[in-house]
């Protein structure tokens, strides 16, 4: 159908006391004796056009005024007689394109997060979604604008893979076999599905982004990636977008320092592309947001160790749930404090103890930490995990070997220790913990299309 779209009726003057079609979904409607006025939004902006039905022209417009209906109107932009100006459009002709019963479940201005969440397939129709998926479509395409002019080579690494990269056994499996399969082994089972082996889906690109790194010198991946956690909290889905850069010839400085380039250019990109969308989001979910934002944009980042920070934590005036000591992991608690209230801005925390790190983390000369680092952002914790990756080949077989690996399984990436091995880094960059940041939306199933969960595939 040819027509114009709504943005730029909003944004370009020339349409201005011209006659213009436009097409979209009645987001709202209201009807008084001599005028009716609906609002109409197609998608392409946050902002709605406001439709003016003159009863001399449109006695009963009742079957333009239903919610959720979509329309095609053809009329004259014209100056909006409301306070805050823009324009509006005078109605010449309407057509009903699509009716809408009176079922219709988005009646109300405002609904919960809760509820839009029972209905995903509608909910994209709200001002909140509206506004979150437009910043999540400019934050993916800085991303990408960003690794592109710097020379990072976009690789597409695969989903379904025979090696758990961060050995933690929380992967889909995927197979061919039926349910009621009868072998009598495991081994009869796998040797009998699709690939004659055990495959799951990817928890992550890194390793193969770590083979097109040994090539490219700098790569990156952006794709999705699957983890079978029983987690239920607002920070866990078990189908994410991921963002994960290799670096050959670097060590964990030069990783942090990319880390803080990159994060700053998409949080810039947001500022600058979606000043509407966040007004909505300070008015409606994070006060001072923009400030926030603008903060992380002109601010050096903080960086302490994993150590300091223990003694942080211990030193603070808060009753934990979770304990603080040594050797146990950040929890999302202790990494808001940090974020939050001890630095009061995004802050790397490195040097972590090597058992509660990945395998192919570079060892410290300490014997006990590793070269990693974990970007904790306030409002969200965690968002950034990175590290140096081990290029030595016998320290690498030696932390395989504490964690009872077979080696068999990573034999490709074992040979990259042995071939032309070089220092070499990267990280990876939860979408979705960014979007939240970005937006102040503090469940990360209202960030993503269709969230996946234990318990619930919507």
């Amino acid at each position: 159908m040819k027509h114009t779209d709504i943005y730029d009726v909003l944004n370009d003057a020339s349409y201005l006391n011209q006659s213009t079609t436009v097409c979209g979904w009645v987001r709202t409607s209201r009807d008084s004796k001599s005028v009716a006025f609906i609002e109409l939004n197609d998608g392409t902006s946050h902002a709605r056009l406001q439709i003016v039905l003159n009863k001399e022209k449109f006695p009963d417009p009742s079957a333009y005024l239903k919610l959720g209906s979509s329309l095609c109107v053809v009329g004259k932009v014209i100056p909006s007689q409301g306070k805050n100006g823009g324009v509006e459009m005078d109605a010449e002709t309407v057509e009903v394109i699509g009716d809408c019963p009176p079922e219709y479940p988005l009646q109300k201005k405002r609904h919960s997060l809760e509820f839009l969440r029972t209905i995903p397939h509608l909910r994209l129709r709200s001002n909140t979604f509206n506004a979150v998926f437009r910043v999540r479509s400019v934050l993916a395409a800085a991303i990408h604008e960003y690794f592109q002019a710097r020379r990072y080579v976009y690789v597409h690494t695969p989903l379904i893979t025979a090696s758990d990269c961060e050995g933690a056994g929380e992967m889909f499996r995927v197979t061919t076999r039926p349910w009621d399969a009868k072998e009598g082994t495991e081994k009869e089972y796998y040797d009998a599905d699709f690939f004659g082996q055990k495959a799951g889906l990817s928890v992550s690109g890194q390793l193969e982004g770590e083979m097109a790194a040994m090539a490219f010198g700098k790569i990156y991946t952006f794709g999705p990636s699957f983890r079978a956690e029983c987690s239920n909290t607002p920070r866990h889905v078990a189908e994410f977008w991921h963002v994960e850069p290799e670096i050959a010839f670097a060590e964990l400085p030069d990783v942090i320092e990319v880390v803080e380039d990159m994060i700053k250019h998409v949080v810039s990109a947001a500022l600058e592309k979606c000043p509407t969308e966040l007004e909505f989001f300070e008015k409606n979910f994070e006060a001072g947001l923009i400030a926030k934002l603008r903060n992380l944009v002109e601010e050096k980042f903080g960086v302490v160790t994993y150590t300091e920070a223990i003694e942080i934590l211990k030193k603070a005036d808060v009753k934990f749930q979770y304990p603080v000591e040594w050797g146990a992991d950040l929890q999302t608690e202790h990494e808001r404090y940090l974020s939050e209230t001890a630095f009061k801005k995004p802050v790397f925390v490195t040097d972590y103890p090597k058992e509660i790190k990945s395998f192919y983390m570079k060892q410290n000369a300490d014997g006990k930490t590793v070269a990693a680092t974990d970007l904790l952002a306030p409002g969200v914790g965690e968002i950034i995990g990175g590290s140096e990756r081990e290029a030595n080949l016998d320290k690498l077989l030696a932390a395989m070997k504490e964690r009872n690996m077979t080696t068999a399984e990573y034999e490709q990436y074992i040979d990259l220790r042995r071939f032309g091995s070089v220092p070499h880094g990267g990280f990876g960059l939860g979408f979705e913990r960014l979007i939240m940041y970005v937006t102040g939306i503090d469940n990360i199933r209202d960030v993503i299309l269709f969230p996946r969960v234990v318990n619930k595939i919507f």
